[in-house]
């Protein structure tokens, strides 16, 4: 009786974190409650780049009380969810944890919607500054981790209404 050819078994480790990737993408594109080529909207930031795209529900902060305030103080944000901070002109940007809770990536673009940089994981309650470049137009927080385990990087490129069309690397009016 034969057996066929011989599989060597993964390691489990790269499985499960394979595993994960999918529950992670499953639920944070199952729980946004639009279609996929959606109108853009003001609440909800897409991200493109050679790993494919990712949407997220966010809070906008566009006066300097609102980005003074930003996630400061919250136990927890949802998977799926966000802070977009827009600034009226680029300019030069750092931002720090002092009274925020939860770990955030913090994802710095130009103001064509470019990411220029990331801080990955920023620790809660320091009042280390991270530095975001010269040049800032947007920031988007996530939940700390998740640039890195969608493969988000310095390249890739958001997209939202507040983003001058003109100016947009992926601007609103164009189609997935």
């Amino acid at each position: 009786m034969g057996f066929g050819p011989f599989i060597p078994m993964r390691d489990s480790r790269s499985l499960k974190q394979k595993l994960l990737n999918v529950i992670l993408f499953v639920v944070l594109i199952g729980s946004l409650p639009f279609a996929v080529g959606a109108k853009c909207r003001d609440d909800v930031v897409e991200i493109k780049g050679d790993w494919g795209q990712a949407r997220f529900r966010v809070e906008i902060a566009d006066t300097p009380q609102l980005q003074q305030r930003g996630l400061m103080g919250r136990d927890a944000l949802g998977i799926s969810q966000g802070m977009l901070f827009v600034f009226k002109e680029p300019r030069p940007v750092s931002f720090w944890m002092k009274d925020t809770l939860i770990p955030l990536d913090m994802l710095f673009t130009d103001q064509r919607g470019m990411i220029t940089k990331i801080n990955h994981q920023a620790e809660p309650l320091t009042t280390r500054t991270f530095f975001g470049g010269d040049d800032v137009a947007y920031v988007l927080e996530i939940n700390g981790g998740l640039a890195e385990k969608f493969g988000i990087s310095k390249g890739d490129f958001i997209r939202h209404p507040r983003i001058e069309a003109d100016l947009a690397v992926w601007p609103c009016n164009d189609q997935l």
